[in-house]
């Protein structure tokens, strides 16, 4: 089965007089509202190529991997294409590991892709494999993944503008006695036409007292090499360093006033953990930055995962990168670019910059985010969120005109924690959304995410009860190997899922629900089962590794389409459950019945990776001798 676009996903819509509203202040301004890309969409890598920009997220364990959205004015993105398919074998791979940091860059009529994956995160080592694909198209067909080396981590292709490339990464030396033991990028050329490193590796940058070295991104601009990294781990220490030399190999001087961007003494700032950065630079020579960032709740919990947002930068006199909103503290909302708009306070500056580079930098092979060449494609997905390839429509609120919540971009770093949680609270992100899945189509929604395989029919199958979709049982909930789930990413701190389904299990070791799913250490699994005495309801809990089982059970009817559903409100969820007969019936939320009571799920955030909701099925009887029949999926966004 593969994995593509369906008809039957939907979304509120807005009053007429909101739009109306929503129109009005549109005109008025253009506003890029962080997140962009809200939920697990971290390790972003930005590109131009025309009048297209993308985005390239890490993806991890879960596939199809390396998601990638697209956008033409970096207000409304939609998803575009998934890269990584069947080219990688994850099954095996920890939790955290898998696929890293991915780095688009187009130059010679290609995309690029190059990626990590890692196989071990135990330390003192790292077996981290990094790779380079290639494609006429953003999506697809790839190339076979070429073997680079395995030195480091998060690697990078730069186009050099005499046509040479060359090859970045993240440099682990175990000898460190720190956790990480990143010690700084090094730098090796990479001969496309043998497709393989050629010469010795260059050490290029050493570690600022950050620290935690790593995502290099090259770019070469008005006579220098820009080279920039993320330091200080991606936790709350997290940054954005820049540094730069007038020759390749360096040697390389950094900001005098580093970092350019970090939340790491602002620990009551609604975007935390800001850094791992890169840049475009628009047509009418505007130049942005995408970053990855988190909205811990309490402070502590991030249970989205890591974000994506977008800033707007530019260049300072002295020609080094600058927040264009003033100080290191990524915004909230950032004017979006407006072609031939020159008249804000930086405009001279970048000018004087800008004098001797090509004002359409993304169109030269001499970044590393080149787009040099011809891309036209009529049959892109509409960029506002709604998919009409195939008449089918997913609407993304986010995509929406935002409105203006006049959030002041120049806002002082000493402004006071009420200030503060009034932003926080007044930023909701696509609070309309609403995914439904009513399984009608013959392929899986691109939503839709698995966990270390692909999607095949022999445990995944939309045609053999059409109108649902049967899942056969997989391995345990905790397997690195075999997991049947089917999962999407939590987008929003409350939101309401619901499923139904049919499932016959014999026995203790069958078992098939809905699922709140960090990682095999950490989810919340309401499940249909069997014990001694029939067919039951149980909840399962799995907080750092600590499994625990609820004793009560709830006896079920035993050819009854049980009914469940989960409402998170921030760092709380609580289950309900309800039983129809026959084939699927919707269900009144004020007829739902509680499934024990309110849950604390802040377990469910830290690590790499972002909380996701899915339904599964479990079977440690027999592999795959149990399947069970979900009539319907729906996920919505609540206030």
């Amino acid at each position: 089965m593969s994995i593509n676009n369906k008809e039957t996903h939907t979304a509120s819509d807005y009053t007429d007089t909101a739009k109306a509203k929503a129109t009005r202040e549109s005109s008025q301004r253009a506003i890029i509202r962080n997140p962009v890309l809200p939920g697990f969409n971290p390790d972003p890598c930005m590109i131009r190529v025309q009048h297209t920009y993308y985005i390239a997220v890490s993806s991890f364990e879960w596939l199809p991997g390396v998601r990638v959205y697209e956008s033409t004015d970096l207000i409304n993105w939609s998803h575009c294409t998934d890269i990584v398919t069947d080219q990688v074998q994850l099954q095996g791979n920890p939790k955290n590991g898998s696929i890293w940091a991915p780095q688009l860059s187009y130059a010679d009529g290609l995309f690029y892709l190059a990626y990590t994956d890692v196989k071990s995160t135990r330390r003192p080592f790292k077996d981290a494999h990094n790779y380079i694909m290639t494609a006429t198209d953003i999506r697809g067909p790839w190339s076979e993944p070429v073997y680079v080396n395995s030195s480091g981590f998060d690697p990078s292709l730069f186009h050099d503008d005499d046509g040479r490339k060359w090859v970045l990464n993240a440099l682990w030396d175990y000898r460190i006695t720190e956790g990480n033991k990143s010690s700084g990028i090094v730098i090796q050329e990479y001969d496309a036409q043998q497709q393989r490193l050629i010469g010795e590796p260059i050490k290029l940058f050493d570690c600022t007292d950050l620290k935690k070295t790593e995502a290099p991104h090259m770019y070469k601009h008005n006579g220098y090499y820009y080279l920039i990294t993320a330091e200080g781990g991606t936790g709350t220490g997290h940054a954005v360093t820049v540094a730069r030399s007038q020759t390749l190999l360096g040697p390389y001087e950094v900001d005098p006033h580093y970092p350019m961007m970090t939340s790491s003494q602002h620990p009551e700032w609604p975007l935390q953990c800001t850094g791992h950065a890169s840049l475009v630079e628009t047509p009418s020579g505007q130049w942005y930055m995408a970053h990855l960032c988190t909205r811990p709740l309490e402070g502590k919990y991030a249970i989205l995962g890591r974000e994506t947002a977008i800033q707007q930068v530019y260049w300072d006199a002295e020609g080094w990168l600058r927040l264009r909103g003033g100080g290191v503290l990524a915004q909230l909302e950032v004017s979006a670019p407006e072609d031939g708009d020159d008249s804000d306070e930086h405009s001279n500056a970048d000018r004087n910059v800008n004098s001797n580079s090509n004002s359409n930098s993304n169109s030269n092979s001499n970044s590393n985010s080149g787009d040099n060449g011809n891309i036209d494609r009529d049959d892109r997905d509409n960029v506002n969120g709604h998919n009409n390839k195939n008449g089918n429509e997913l609407v993304l609120a986010h995509t929406l005109t935002h409105t203006d919540t006049s959030i002041n971009a120049d806002i002082n770093t000493r402004a006071s924690s009420s200030l503060l949680t009034q932003m926080h609270d007044s930023h909701q992100v696509d609070s309309t959304f609403v995914f439904r899945d009513s399984f009608t189509s013959n392929e899986l929604h691109p939503e839709w995410n698995t966990l270390r395989i692909l999607v095949q029919d022999d445990w995944c199958s939309l045609l053999q009860r059409p109108g649902y979709l049967r899942l056969y049982g997989g391995e345990s909930i905790q397997s690195l190997f075999n997991h049947h789930i089917v999962a999407m990413r939590q987008r929003h701190h409350r939101f309401r899922a619901e499923t139904a389904l049919q499932y016959d299990p014999q026995q203790y070791l069958q078992m098939a629900g809905l699922v709140l799913y960090l990682n095999d250490e950490n989810y919340l699994y309401a499940c249909v089962t069997r014990d001694d005495h029939g067919k039951v309801l149980r909840l399962m809990r799995c907080a750092a590794d600590q499994f625990y089982v609820y004793p009560a059970e709830l006896a079920i009817d035993e050819h009854q389409m049980i009914h469940l559903a989960v409402d998170v409100h921030d760092t709380t969820a609580r289950f309900y459950y309800q039983t129809t007969d026959g084939e699927a019936q919707e269900v009144a939320e004020e007829e739902w019945n509680p499934l024990y009571g309110e849950e604390d799920i802040s377990f469910l955030s830290g690590g790499f990776t972002g909380n996701f909701v899915g339904i599964a099925v479990h079977d440690m009887y027999q592999f795959k001798s149990s399947y069970a029949d979900f009539s319907y999926f729906e996920y919505k966004a609540r206030l």
